[in-house]
């Protein structure tokens, strides 16, 4: 094939309008283009640059910010997909950019393998999901980039650059840093993941007090691998759940049981709740107080991303801070005390997850301890006020706002708590000069 064949653009030149998947960001680009091979895509990037235009790649649209935005040329996914290698020996394998996560999940699961850790969603790009900061919970595996052994991206004058942390020492600065890159160093066309034999998790969920959760806070952390919880506003209610590797056997959840517990009730029930609350607010803390006894105790047992993840039906805005791990009962007290005596009515549960400190320089959890706060409001539903006075909370605390999720944090913020911003910048400025691969949201987080 040749790289022009590799190419396809809208048939009337024009593209269409490209929308996120919460429906709050909107871009029309003057191109859309959807590249089969990495040397097809290395020539898009020149044309654009040669013809002045901007160059932005867009996955599956899960993040809530305008990181993909571009009135240039966008560049789609979809061919570019599938594994390119699997190395047993070493441990890796090695996927296409615009795989969605659950494809490599069942590809992976298809030869025994398994990623070590994951987020709770598995409908993004791999590329979209490692560039942005996706992640899980862990007490001792960190997220999906910190998982990385290699990518390869394609620089603004359209050259194709491997690198590893076995390179020379360009290529292992721009692997540090491009495993949570913001789109703004190039655009990535391949990762290598270290990969794992596929292993048993038990999931053990159940009920428990709001105090009971903080006051035991770090002794969850530390006797499960993986330790969540959500925390149902206007109520004293939350939900915990413990993942584990287990030698087995596998005792996945009843099809029925599984079906009435995340289809119906966390999907089908759960959107009529929302919408009930988005029409008549104050029947919001009612339903929350129903909502929250009705939950009771499950366990079961299955492979890593049919533990990991669940499905996701009910359409919201997001956002999340990662403040530093010690800070997390205090600040949740915070935020517990702000609904109390705010007027906001909150359908959706805060969602509180951990990391370990890894060594990425715009990784949420680079250099420290993690826990990560998210809150959720129903789609359509005025979230700014609530938002904002989180916000308040979380940055009071040193927060770092996830990548792709809302926030108004700017450059100066951001370069307070990020010890190697400046590292960063300062590669975006060798590799991107000329903004080929700028947008309104990376000149107000990483500046001009």
């Amino acid at each position: 094939m040749s790289v022009r064949s590799g190419i396809r653009a809208a048939k009337d030149g024009r593209a269409a309008t490209w929308r996120n998947w919460a429906g709050n960001v909107t871009a029309a680009p003057q191109r859309t283009i959807s590249p089969s091979s990495t040397q097809a895509l290395a020539e898009v990037v020149r044309r654009a640059a040669a013809d002045g235009l901007r160059v932005k790649a867009a996955g599956t649209g899960h993040s809530f910010t305008a990181a993909a935005l571009t009135d240039g040329v966008l560049i789609r996914p979809e061919r570019l997909t599938g594994i390119r290698a699997v190395d047993r020996a070493a441990g890796t394998v090695t996927v296409a950019a615009g795989t969605p996560l659950k494809e490599l999940n069942a590809a992976l699961a298809a030869r025994g393998l398994s990623l070590t850790n994951m987020g709770d969603i598995m409908e993004q790009t791999v590329s979209g999901a490692v560039s942005t900061g996706t992640h899980g919970t862990g007490r001792d595996s960190a997220s999906v980039a910190a998982q990385l052994k290699g990518l390869e991206l394609v620089l603004a004058d359209g050259s194709v650059l491997r690198c590893s942390a076995e390179g020379t020492e360009e290529e292992r600065a721009v692997f540090a840093a491009a495993r949570v890159g913001l789109g703004a160093l190039g655009v990535v066309t391949e990762l290598t993941f270290g990969v794992e034999p596929e292993f048993l998790l038990t999931a053990r969920e159940e009920p428990m007090p709001f105090d009971r959760v903080t006051e035991e806070f770090d002794q969850l952390v530390a006797e499960n691998e993986h330790f969540e919880f959500y925390w149902f506003p206007h109520t004293n209610s939350c939900n915990t759940k413990r993942n584990n590797r287990s030698a087995g056997p596998a005792a996945p959840l009843p099809r029925v049981r599984g079906w009435v517990d995340d289809e119906l009730l966390s999907n089908g029930v759960f959107r009529a709740a929302c919408a009930l609350g988005k029409a008549v607010p104050a029947t919001v803390p009612g339903v929350a107080r129903v909502s929250s006894r009705a939950l009771s105790a499950r366990s079961y047992t299955d492979i890593p991303y049919k533990v990991f993840t669940s499905p996701r039906r009910v359409r919201f805005v997001e956002m999340e801070y990662a403040i530093p791990r010690t800070a997390l009962v205090e600040a949740l007290r915070e935020l517990k005390a702000l609904m109390e005596r705010s007027h906001f009515r909150v359908s959706f549960p805060v969602e509180v997850r951990t990391a370990p400190a890894d060594d990425i320089p715009l990784s949420t959890a680079s250099g420290r301890e993690t826990a990560y706060v998210a809150v959720h409001m129903y789609r359509g539903t005025p979230h700014e006020g609530y938002f904002s006075a989180v916000e308040r909370i979380m940055t009071a605390h040193a927060g770092r706002p996830h990548w792709g999720k809302l926030h108004s944090r700017d450059a100066e913020y951001l370069a307070g708590v990020y010890p190697r911003f400046a590292e960063f910048t300062a590669l975006r400025d060798r590799l991107d000069p000329n903004r080929v691969f700028g947008n309104d949201y990376l000149r107000r987080v990483l500046g001009d």
